[in-house]
């Protein structure tokens, strides 16, 4: 027996929906969320965006098992050129990052915590799905807020990497059915809006399983962005 109880993985399609080339490929992610016996997680991805000038994200977070995060390793590559990795932990009271980049050098931040961190994102979009299990279902749909810390404030998470704060709205719309490449799911549908990042982010719309993992099904970007998600295969294993 290993200390991992399940592991899921899949591949999410990136697409455009610009008019001039709507549903042209625009990239992919490979991801896998294993599920340790402890209650704790792992999410690792490797992200590649094609448009120019492209980018190429390795990350990989824990999470512990109250579903807090407490480390994460995030490499990127613009332009086929390595630009920077960075390796990020979480205690109660604060967050440290220590990364080499080329446009920064040597960077290591301490930032401080009035509470325990809820979420991290590192712009993979399996872990944009994740990040909506902040949400309190309870209290059925509607709005909530919430403050998290970014490994860039690049929409494509192009820069750094180093630690960001921004605060961000959560809508969750309702549960509904869907039908993408990986199969047929019933899934909920979140949206994330009010993101204060230095360049106003569009309104991103996020279908994930109606289950305790979040996998992304389907997700949506409007304005300048025009950009599309899918999952095209899925895989869940016991162990």
């Amino acid at each position: 027996m290993t200390g991992i109880a399940r592991s899921i993985s899949g591949t999410i399609q990136y697409t455009s929906n610009q008019s001039h080339r709507q549903g042209a490929e625009r990239g992919r992610e490979n991801f896998q969320l294993d599920v340790h016996r402890d209650g704790s997680r792992v999410l690792a991805a490797h992200c590649e965006i094609d448009d120019a000038p492209p980018v190429v994200r390795d990350v990989n977070l824990r999470v512990d098992a109250d579903n807090l995060p407490r480390e994460c390793f995030v490499r990127i590559a613009v332009g086929g050129q390595f630009r920077g990795s960075g390796w990020f932990s979480f205690s109660p009271t604060e967050a440290q990052c220590e990364s080499s980049t080329t446009v920064e050098g040597r960077v290591s931040q301490r930032f401080p915590l009035q509470s325990p961190l809820l979420a991290f994102g590192n712009h993979a979009i399996i872990n944009d799905a994740y990040a909506m299990s902040l949400y309190d279902l309870s209290q059925g749909p509607g709005k909530q807020s919430f403050f998290m810390l970014l490994s860039s404030p690049d929409h494509r998470g192009a820069t750094g990497p180093m630690i960001f704060p921004v605060q961000l709205a959560i809508e969750y719309v309702g549960e509904e059915e869907i039908e993408v490449i990986a199969g047929r799911f019933k899934a909920r549908h979140f949206r994330i809006l009010d993101v204060g990042m230095p360049e106003e982010h569009p309104d991103y719309d996020l279908w994930v399983t109606a289950d305790e993992h979040y996998i992304v099904l389907r997700a949506t970007v409007t304005g300048y962005m025009q950009t599309a998600y899918e999952l095209s295969s899925y895989t869940v294993v016991e162990h």
